[in-house]
């Protein structure tokens, strides 16, 4: 039998008072975040909230059943960032995925935006909360929150190796693997991935994907002068504005060197809609002189001159299967959680035909 971690325990690791923890763990005010969320994170590691009483006692203890005509609501923690909004065409059809999931069950969903932690533990009541579903990348601190509170956790796009969730995801591997051998296939022998692997785990896993294929292929060649990466164009941002001047810079020194590739694989819509302003800005033909491909198929693709190739993700079917995965950890506490693919779909179309 393994030994209780105590509050004690944390303290002595952290170097703080045990009054410190105590205020910490039961969400008490006075305590900084940042100190909040490292009493969260050790206690996490040590595995104090694995034990029955390292959750709130008006939270959910893992091995109560719940009662669902007591607990008819799910949590959605979308935080407020520019990019990752209900009005966002990705994240916005994903959450109505799981609005329809939870109408259809009559269940209803209360959406925080909320950052603070502090702020986030005052918003909640977990005994009228069947769990929580996480759209896009979320805090860490608000996530060890959600955990200490007892919640089912089910996380979208995302996952947290401090946090013990289920999390949904496309998949972003094998659809990029599959996409990057179709353009070797129809003739393609230059190409470059423009995106920061390091983005997110759905970049890189998109990037593993890619990489594979050209492995494979034992095809490509330096992207740029500077990195040890043979085929990759790291990008920062989130809208295609941002995009356009590091691309174009980029354009700019492959055509000097006479290295033009013959298509830019993009990790995602707005990087390729980014690449497609660059290039035109440029007046270079697409796909005449360089072939284009995006990610994710939002509406703004099948609208652009020429249509671009793209993948599409189910962001409807993420939302509704993470609530069905949510109700089934609701009755299955202690079964393994699960990581769960959805096939995705390639959309070939002109912007990707090979050029001259």
């Amino acid at each position: 039998m393994s030994k209780k971690i105590t509050m004690q325990q944390i303290a002595d690791a952290l170097g703080v008072s045990k009054f410190v923890v105590s205020k910490a763990l039961s969400g008490k005010e006075g305590v900084s975040d940042v100190t909040r969320a490292r009493v969260m994170e050790t206690a996490t590691r040590l595995g104090y909230f694995n034990q029955k009483n390292g959750y709130l006692k008006t939270g959910l203890n893992p091995t109560t059943e719940i009662a669902s005509s007591n607990r008819r609501s799910v949590l959605v923690l979308m935080p407020n960032i520019r990019f990752q909004t209900k009005d966002s065409a990705y994240w916005g059809r994903i959450l109505e995925g799981i609005s329809e999931k939870l109408e259809t069950g009559g269940m209803g969903m209360v959406i925080v935006t909320e950052q603070s932690v502090e702020h986030f533990i005052h918003l909640l009541n977990p005994e009228a909360l069947a769990g929580m579903i996480g759209v896009g990348a979320v805090e860490t601190p608000l996530l060890l929150e959600a955990h200490r509170m007892g919640l089912p956790i089910v996380l979208i796009d995302h996952e947290d190796e401090l946090i013990p969730s289920d999390t949904i995801f496309a998949d972003n591997y094998d659809s990029m693997y599959r996409l990057t051998r179709h353009l070797i296939g129809i003739g393609h022998r230059e190409l470059v991935f423009v995106g920061d692997a390091e983005y997110s785990r759905s970049f890189y896993d998109r990037y593993l994907g890619f990489h594979r294929a050209m492995e494979e292929a034992d095809r490509g060649r330096p992207a740029t002068g500077n990195r040890a990466d043979r085929y990759c164009l790291p990008v920062q941002g989130f809208e295609k504005e941002h995009f356009v001047e590091t691309i174009q810079q980029s354009v700019r020194e492959w055509a000097q060197a006479g290295a033009l590739p013959s298509v830019m694989v993009c990790a995602n819509d707005q990087i390729a809609l980014g690449a497609l302003m660059a290039l035109q800005h440029l007046d270079y033909a697409v796909p005449g002189d360089i072939s284009i491909t995006g990610f994710d198929h939002i509406e703004d693709t099948d609208r652009t001159n020429p249509p671009i190739t793209t993948v599409n993700v189910p962001k409807k079917a993420l939302g509704r299967r993470a609530v069905e995965q949510l109700l089934r950890r609701v009755d299955e506490r202690e079964e393994p959680k699960e990581k769960v693919l959805l096939a995705c779909e390639l959309l070939h179309r002109e912007s990707s035909v090979l050029g001259k």
